[in-house]
């Protein structure tokens, strides 16, 4: 018989804690860079970004690891496992002295964590296809963007009552509630007859298939371009905020206000994408990013307005970029993974650990070019976003 499902929604939200695990280690960490970069003693603020980097490279890395192991022993056990693994670090972190202990100890919670990204994307394959899939990762989406919303102002309030290390107590928490959900509620997706041993031999067959599928490969560059230029915004938006804008305390407060202005994307495409298809949504999204992107560069480079209101004008930008990655991310993840079905945890793994990995890359080049500006914040969106419409125009017409 197969797998029980949870109710519609209660399985939504559990997807949306599962993914926002990631979102929640990263922009937590925002407003404390500065605090961070002193109490570490690092040369240039622009060194504290790399705690940022180190632990998104570790979720890229883990999933090469966790999507392959699920196929074998279950999408449960790997995503108990990865958490367990995040919480342990996160101890490790809040006692960390010195910048390479922090860097490692990000590493492998990032390791960790991948898990919980990687394997809940091969759960939601075993259960739901095409559109449907599409439909379901949008909504998790929309409810998951309540974590960059409110986890910049929990990380600047934590640091400012007990100091930046206790932000990883709250690491901690969060990955308790989702470790003890997901035991508790959710059943096991993968069916004892449909698991795999565990091979070298398949896994780089599963390479092999994905690799060779020319569709899936350019999906997961798309997806690549598209994390790098979102990732190196991320790098940036404190000093920009701060350092460019005058942003000062209120960073936080502007953070939740383009996260919540941008969560109906998901909503809207997650009705949208049964209608249209993932593929058409998706380049419409990044033709915008494109369109968008310029104009604010155009604008920013002039003198004409005060700091107040360059500052309101990054900020509607940011709300468009931000909404307009909802048309783009879940339908994505939906393509690539589409004709993998039947190898969905290594398939999962391979592509999540490729767009990752050269996303970061990218990321890493973005954020350290920071010259007191958003110039490059917006190059990279623009490029990026160029880029990816080109390899969605080269696609053929279907989903």
């Amino acid at each position: 018989m197969r797998k029980n499902r949870l109710p519609y929604w209660e399985f939504i939200v559990l997807v949306s804690i599962m993914f926002g695990m990631i979102a929640f280690g990263t922009d937590t960490m925002l407003p404390a860079f500065p605090k961070i970069a002193d109490d570490l003693e690092l040369l240039n603020v622009n060194q504290a970004q790399l705690i940022i980097s180190s632990f998104i490279l570790g979720t890229g890395i883990g999933q090469l690891i966790s999507g392959p192991i699920s196929d074998t022993f279950g999408r449960k056990p790997i995503i108990t496992i990865g958490l367990v693994i995040f919480i342990i670090s996160c101890v490790v972190a809040y006692y960390a002295k010195s910048l390479e202990m922090m860097l490692f100890a990000r590493f492998v919670q990032g390791l960790g964590v991948s898990a919980p990204r990687t394997v809940t994307m091969a759960l939601i394959r075993d259960l739901y296809s095409g559109r449907k899939m599409a439909q379901v990762m949008s909504l998790a989406m929309a409810i998951f963007v309540l974590v960059p919303a409110l986890a910049p102002s929990l990380g600047q309030v934590l640091f400012i009552k007990f100091g930046w290390r206790s932000i990883y107590i709250a690491f901690i928490i969060f990955a308790l509630l989702g470790l003890i959900w997901l035991n508790l509620r959710q059943p096991e997706t993968l069916l004892t007859s449909e698991r795999k041993k565990l091979k070298l031999t398949e896994y780089f067959e599963a390479f092999k298939l994905v690799i060779l599928n020319g569709s899936v490969v350019k999906y997961t560059l798309t997806l690549a371009l598209g994390f790098g230029a979102l990732f190196g915004y991320l790098n940036s938006a404190q000093q920009i905020f701060v350092d460019t804008f005058s942003a000062g305390m209120k960073f936080p407060i502007y953070f939740a206000v383009i996260s919540i202005l941008a969560a109906p994307a998901s909503f809207i495409n997650a009705s949208l994408v049964m209608k249209y298809g993932m593929r058409l949504l998706a380049t419409i999204g990044f033709a915008l990013q494109i369109i968008f992107a310029i104009s604010i560069l155009i604008i920013l480079n002039t003198s004409i307005f005060s700091n107040q209101l360059y500052l309101t004008i990054f900020v509607i930008w940011s709300t468009f970029a931000f909404f307009l990655k909802g048309l783009y991310f879940g339908n994505l993840n939906a393509l690539a993974m589409e004709p993998m079905g039947k190898i969905a945890g290594m398939a999962s793994a391979i592509i999540g650990a490729s767009a990752t990995m050269v996303g970061i890359l990218i990321a890493v080049f973005i954020g350290l070019a920071f010259d007191g500006t958003a110039t490059p914040v917006l190059l990279g969106y623009i490029i990026c976003s160029a880029l990816a419409l080109l390899l969605m125009l080269s696609q053929k017409k279907s989903n």
